[in-house]
């Protein structure tokens, strides 16, 4: 792995040892400045960076680059996250710089999910690149001070890489492959998309254990605690890309609806505690879906606070 460049408080968690937690943050459906900074006061100190999305599933919201620059304002590092689905190369990098500008220093390169899942269907997306060519792109204006057309960079953007990977899409047996292309392309680390099928992913991991990805690429396992069976069961229909056993649906099911979310909670810090021990991962990634104001009790309770401080 690479030696220190970006500056980043997250690579310098991930590369002094310490098992990383970072967190998740949807920007608002408007321009309510207030309530997101609400939202950003759950996670101040429980986490190592939060991630801004961009347009998550395809619905509007503020711009992800504002959301990370007020992140900073109220003391949080953000990890900019940003899809390929809504601009061309020209505005990816302008907002790379603009970004970098602005004091960001993580960035999570994303393909998008289509726009038909949200609330503009008849959108035209993009594509310009997709997110394997945005991972280079981003590594070449790093490594090489350069833009995608040679030209040279005077001040360029030193970002921590950041890519997602999903274990559970078919063809599952290529999934490995396609996080090792990411890393190849230039990822410095990968988050994952929730995991509930343990035994899958326990499956993956040894796969990119014994192909030495973990060496090349810091991993983070992606956590949703439950709110409730329902919850369960909408992902499991209507998320692309989940994997929800059936066994995790009874689970919930099994309790009386007032502690389902308790359970859901008891569920992931399982998992965190699991993950901890689980070669190959560096750290989790709580995806705590409109609800922020679990996360402090979740980090508690799993064990991982205080956060350390990193120069």
């Amino acid at each position: 792995m690479s030696e220190l460049k970006s500056g980043s408080n997250l690579e310098k968690v991930l590369k002094a040892g310490h098992f990383a937690f970072t967190g998740e943050c949807g920007p608002p459906k408007g321009a309510n400045v207030a309530h997101l900074k609400e939202k950003l006061a759950h996670l101040k100190g429980n986490v190592d960076a939060v991630n801004m999305t961009d347009n998550q599933t395809a619905v509007v919201r503020m711009s992800s680059l504002v959301g990370s620059a007020l992140m900073i304002e109220e003391g949080l590092e953000p990890n900019f996250q940003m899809v390929c689905r809504d601009r061309n190369r020209l505005a990816m990098t302008s907002d790379i710089l603009g970004a970098w500008a602005l004091g960001i220093r993580n960035m999570l390169c994303l393909s998008g999910d289509h726009q038909s899942f949200g609330n503009f269907p008849e959108a035209k997306n993009v594509h310009d690149l997709d997110s394997m060519q945005l991972i280079a792109m981003v590594k070449k204006m790093r490594d090489e001070e350069k833009f995608l057309n040679d030209e040279e960079i005077d001040v360029a953007p030193k970002m921590f890489i950041g890519a997602a990977c999903n274990p559970f899409a078919d063809p599952y047996e290529y999934r490995v492959f396609r996080l090792a292309t990411k890393i190849e392309a230039g990822a410095d680390f990968i988050q994952t998309q929730c995991i509930f099928n343990m035994e899958k992913f326990r499956d993956f991991m040894k796969k990119a254990v014994d192909m030495g990805l973990h060496e090349k690429c810091y991993i983070l396992a992606g956590v949703t605690p439950m709110k409730n069976a329902g919850m369960a069961n909408f992902m499991s229909k209507f998320v692309p890309g989940m994997d929800i056993p059936q066994d995790l649906i009874k689970r919930l099911k099994g309790v009386e609806k007032k502690d389902q979310a308790e359970e859901g909670i008891k569920f992931a810090l399982e998992q965190v505690e699991e993950f901890r021990e689980m070669e190959g991962v560096a750290g989790v990634h709580m995806m705590a879906i409109e609800w922020e104001h679990m996360v402090p009790e979740i980090a508690e309770r799993a064990g991982v606070l205080p956060r350390p401080k990193m120069d």
